[in-house]
């Protein structure tokens, strides 16, 4: 498996946005109401807390505008208790009772979203998620007929049409009605997205009622549709496999390699195919079958951004099968997109112990406790997997990661290299190692390591834009070699134009050459791609000095300054606006460029 995606991801550190202190101060300034029984029966602790529970009077206005503010903050749990509330002056109201169950149902209090979903259906409320979650209730229950009632269809457009019917295709499978099942799948259209789903499931229920030919044939078609899909290939080949075609199955799984570095649930097919195993159980059951519909369902609708339809449904999925590893992993990565960590470890706890992917889960809950700034549980929780396994490659880095973050980076230093004595044969993949300690080496001023580390994250992995950046900058910022470094950061912004920082350091080597016009150009469109960065402002306040441009420079600084720069960096800042620019800074550093040799 590569070691790319979530290293190069991780996050710096976590702090609340502006907006959601600007809520929770507005809120808590002007609708300190809330009840101090609703405030405490929540899950989330990540977001800002809606109200103070103070002695006065609920309203409906003020709950109702409590639970839209919490919406618009993704905060479900308070959005739902201050909906809930709601309620008790409006009990009948439509959209009221609506919203509560939508957001009951994205929290992941199920047994109250099917309460609220059948009160949609007393007062004559047609929503799809509804039925959807009472039909899910009745399979739950063992009613496999009711259920299959439950989820006739409606008319709410594609969407329901297809989660629908595929879990009415699945409650008939649970009655024995295998050809009832397949027609009802047959039966349904829509647009060319629908296609991978129907082949997908119509080939599960097939293999799960012992025509693993029928099977094999409709896996194929999904796979046609979409060869990127990991539950795709794990199905594909395992059902080949099962049907005697082994050496075929793992062709497949090698092809997604080559193409995509693989995943651990593709090692694990690979490694029982390879064996020589051919008897798989994949959906065994109905409620499985549903669950791994709403997975795939949910995390596509989690990539466009509509979060609350996307817990939604893996709430759901979750709920009818508690062991659905795909469907926590989900549900943790949408909520560290929300800036939840505290939810996203909730979710990723819910991985199985047996499944190929826990220890990816337990590598993203070290990372979520780094989010929380919980820096000693986060060390302690990575120290722990690589314990487990030293010669795995993601707990190491991202430990590293960890650490230099929060510019420990001694210690990171040393992990890294940790890293790195394991690997017994360097490839392109293990630039990041490189690069990352290169990182901590410069940091802790010994250049000549961190240059060497940098050259050899370059020759593993030639014109990376990452390593030509740093070591371009660092280069300028020291005066060193600048014509080498001119060049490199060129080609970096070549490769990234729409990158601020490295735009940014365009603009800062034109500066340490004295081509100051040249840097004001380029530092200006840094700022328009990253407006809010304390450094970039900085540089642009120091260019607009040197081509006398005064009173723009030192609102470049007043705004630097203003932007929370390292603490280091604040005194000089303040000193520039105070007495504005040294004029000998420049001048040093072109002497030393010609001592260093350009």
């Amino acid at each position: 498996m590569s070691i790319l995606p979530r290293v190069i991801a991780n996050k710096l550190s976590a702090r609340p946005s502006l907006k959601r202190l600007a809520v929770s101060t507005a809120l808590a300034a002007s609708l300190a109401w809330a009840p101090q029984a609703v405030m405490a029966d929540t899950k989330s602790d990540d977001a800002p807390h809606f109200g103070t529970p103070l002695d006065l009077p609920i309203t409906l206005t003020g709950s109702y505008l409590a639970a839209r503010l919490a919406g618009l903050e993704n905060d479900f749990s308070y959005a739902a208790a201050f909906f809930q509330e709601t309620l008790v002056s409006d009990p009948d109201n439509p959209m009221l009772i609506e919203r509560t169950f939508m957001l009951k149902l994205a929290n992941g209090d199920i047994v109250e979203a099917v309460n609220y979903a059948r009160e949609l259906d007393r007062v004559g409320v047609d929503n799809f998620l509804a039925q959807l979650t009472r039909g899910a209730d009745a399979l739950k229950m063992g009613d496999h007929a009711k259920a299959a009632d439950l989820f006739a269809l409606s008319a709410a457009g594609p969407l329901a049409d297809l989660s629908l019917g595929i879990a009415r295709a699945w409650a008939l499978q649970g009655q024995g009605k295998t050809d009832d099942a397949l027609n009802t799948i047959d039966q349904l259209k829509g647009p060319e997205w629908f296609d991978v789903f129907k082949s997908t499931h119509q080939a599960l229920i097939s293999f799960a009622a012992g025509r693993k030919q029928d099977a094999l044939s409709q896996i194929e078609d999904a796979y046609k549709e979409d060869r990127g899909a990991v539950r795709v290939i794990d199905s594909y080949a395992r059902i080949l496999a099962a049907n005697g075609r082994g050496s075929e199955a793992l062709k497949v799984l090698d092809e997604y390699s080559r193409l995509l570095r693989g995943h651990p649930l593709l090692d694990s097919a690979r490694e029982e195919i390879a064996s020589g195993k051919s008897d798989f159980a994949l959906v065994s059951t109905p409620a499985a079958g549903i669950s791994e519909l709403l997975y795939g369902l949910g995390a596509a609708i989690g990539r466009d951004g509509a979060e609350e339809l996307s817990a939604s449904y893996l709430q759901l999925a979750l709920y009818l099968d508690p062991t659905a590893e795909f469907a926590a992993v989900a549900l943790g990565g949408m909520f560290e997109r929300m800036g939840q960590p505290s939810r996203a470890i909730e979710a990723l706890m819910m991985v199985p112990d047996g499944s190929a992917l826990k220890r990816d889960a337990e590598i993203q809950i070290g990372l979520n406790y780094n989010s929380l700034d919980q820096v000693d549980e986060a060390r302690a929780h990575l120290e722990a997997l690589i314990e487990e396994d030293p010669s795995e490659l993601e707990a190491i880095i991202s430990l590293g990661n960890v650490l230099r973050t929060h510019k420990i980076f001694d210690e990171a230093e040393a992990t890294y290299t940790k890293g790195l004595d394991t690997v017994s044969e360097v490839s392109q993949e293990h630039w990041l190692l490189f690069y990352f300690r290169g990182i901590c080496r410069e940091r802790l001023k010994k250049w000549d390591s961190a240059e060497a580390d940098f050259r050899k994250a370059l020759e593993l992995f030639p014109d990376q834009p990452l390593v030509l950046n740093y070591l371009g900058y660092s280069l300028v910022d020291q005066g060193l070699k600048l014509d080498e470094a001119l060049g490199m950061i060129k080609k970096a912004v070549e490769l990234r134009p729409t990158d601020g920082y490295i735009v940014d350091s365009l603009g800062w080597v034109f500066y340490r050459l004295g081509r100051y016009e040249e840097a004001v150009t380029q530092l200006e469109r840094a700022i328009e791609l990253r407006p809010s960065d304390p450094v970039i402002n900085d540089h642009l306040g120091d260019a607009y000095w040197k081509v006398g441009r005064r009173n723009e420079a030192r609102f470049q600084w007043n705004h630097a300054r203003d932007l929370e720069p390292e603490d280091e960096e604040l005194p000089k800042i303040l000193d520039k606006i105070a007495n504005g620019l040294k004029e000998d800074v420049t001048e040093e550093v072109k002497a030393d460029d010609k001592k260093n040799g350009g």
